[in-house]
């Protein structure tokens, strides 16, 4: 008999009747099934749908076992325990093509199956899906139930589970998940998975920071994160704070603290804090050697005008490249309520430089929000002339897509050789904890990002980009001397 993979498999004649009579009774057990339109009605064509009642036949069929041709041995490794499941031969070869070569080389009608503890515990969900095409899937059990479907190559289930995944970064557990998610991609090379588990821990940093989860990173995630420029934390001293509570719990090898502590961006530490972690870190006393030098220059830095220090040293390094800090000196929180009624505006300060030279000097910002915004090109006219006078142009209501302009209220001297990165971060709530939903990055020689909310949809009070109706939103100013405009991650 033909599967649906176009290879042959030997399945009893009886087999197959038994599912075209499964599908004949599953018209009966129903009742009266519903009529769906297909088609122009006028022609008589209508859907008679009973694909509820067949997959409750279905599941009860796995259940009682009636007309099994294959016994499934589900040994878990390295324990005697044994699962055993009367299943069908003809629907685990249409699911899966791992399962049709096993039948197809099979002696007799048993199949031994050896699955690791944590797949053998979710083993019976994996078949009913088979013969189901459903299956309900907890925050552990996503990455056991990825392992089966990749194994046994049933693909609409291994990209249902991704989806899964990166859907429920957000949810609450009691160890964490997206660490795990994370090192499970990298050993699958799942890409996808990968960079959200990625992107998640960066752009949600000072929460992972303070969870049980961030004390499980591996060695070289710890590194990746912290050579990302798009970290959204509080301020570089939390980071530095975080990474020796790490330390100190996994005891790393040399080379991993040292590279570590080499991440760290010492010129966004104020001196004042540098100065007490120098004197008073364990961690800095034990590892000063490897550090003096980022330490020397972070002290320079402060010390004297960026612009003079770049005449004597290379400042073009991720050490003076700032991070997405959510302290006041680096921008401002924006709730918008009612976001889609009329323009916005707001102002507040930020610290013209990171350095000590520049830290005490203060830019004011203005903020426009304009929910629906329309170039003018595409604007069109309230009809010619009235009285005489060429009437404005009008945008139709329903159109356009919001927009963000930032700009400083005044200008000054002080600006020469410094340019202004904005980054605008939009919170969001998933699975009931409020988290960031996006960033969007300004071009450092523009006032706004053409893209910033393109897919959201504001008018829809549920959406995912409002939290009770607001937009929640901040702003967050990164000076950038001119030797230092691209930003390494």
């Amino acid at each position: 008999m033909a599967t649906a993979l176009g290879r042959s498999v030997s399945v009893p004649v009886c087999m197959a009747a038994l599912l075209i009579a499964l599908s004949v009774r599953a018209a009966t057990v129903g009742g009266a099934a519903a009529l769906k339109p297909e088609g122009a009605v006028e022609n008589g064509w209508a859907m008679i749908n009973h694909s509820m009642a067949l997959v409750q036949r279905m599941e009860a069929l796995l259940a009682q076992g009636n007309g099994s041709d294959v016994v499934l041995r589900v040994q878990t490794v390295s324990s005697d325990e044994v699962k055993v499941v009367q299943a069908h031969a003809l629907v685990l070869a249409m699911q899966s093509e791992v399962f049709d070569d096993l039948l197809q080389n099979r002696n007799g009608s048993t199949l031994v199956l050896r699955e690791p503890p944590e797949c053998a515990a979710v083993f019976d969900k994996f078949i009913r899906y088979l013969y189901c095409g459903e299956i309900a899937v907890s925050l552990d059990q996503a990455t056991p139930l990825h392992k089966l479907a990749s194994k046994y190559r049933v693909w609409a289930l291994q990209q249902g589970l991704s989806l899964y995944m990166r859907q429920h970064m957000a949810s609450d557990s009691p160890g964490g998940h997206v660490v795990g998610w994370y090192h499970y991609a990298m050993q699958t090379g799942d890409a996808a998975l990968r960079d959200s588990c990625l992107q998640y821990l960066s752009w949600n940093l000072s929460a992972v920071l303070q969870s049980a989860e961030w004390g499980s990173i591996s060695d070289d995630l710890l590194l990746s994160l912290l050579q990302r420029s798009d970290l959204v934390l509080h301020s570089e001293l939390e980071l530095f704070e975080a990474l020796e509570a790490w330390i100190g719990q996994n005891q790393p090898g040399g080379l991993t603290a040292e590279s570590a502590l080499r991440a760290i961006r010492y010129g966004m530490i104020p001196p004042q804090q540098l100065f007490r972690l120098q004197k008073q870190s364990p961690l800095l006393l034990k590892y000063y050697e490897s550090v003096r030098d980022l330490l020397f220059l972070a002290f320079q830095f402060h010390a004297a005008s960026p612009q003079q220090l770049a005449k004597y040293f290379d400042v073009n390094c991720s050490l003076f490249t700032p991070r997405n800090y959510l302290s006041p000196a680096w921008g401002s929180p924006w709730v918008i309520n009612n976001p889609t009624r009329d323009d916005r505006s707001t102002s507040f300060q930020t610290q013209l430089g990171p350095s000590g030279h520049d830290s005490v000097k203060r830019v004011t910002w203005n903020a426009l929000f304009s929910p629906r915004w329309l170039p003018v090109g595409m604007r069109q006219p309230y009809g010619g002339e009235h009285n005489g006078a060429v009437q404005p142009a009008r945008a139709d209501p329903g159109a356009g897509h919001p927009r963000i302009i930032v700009t400083p209220a005044t200008s000054s001297a002080d600006f020469a050789g410094v340019s202004f990165q904005k980054t605008v971060i939009v919170a969001a709530r998933q699975q009931g904890k409020l988290v960031v939903r996006h960033v969007y990055n300004f071009h450092q020689s523009t006032e706004e990002t053409g893209d910033f909310l393109a897919e959201a949809d504001l008018q829809r009070r549920g959406s995912e980009y409002l939290i009770d109706g607001s937009l929640h939103l901040h702003i967050v100013v990164k000076p950038l001397y001119h030797s230092l405009i691209v930003a390494r991650k």
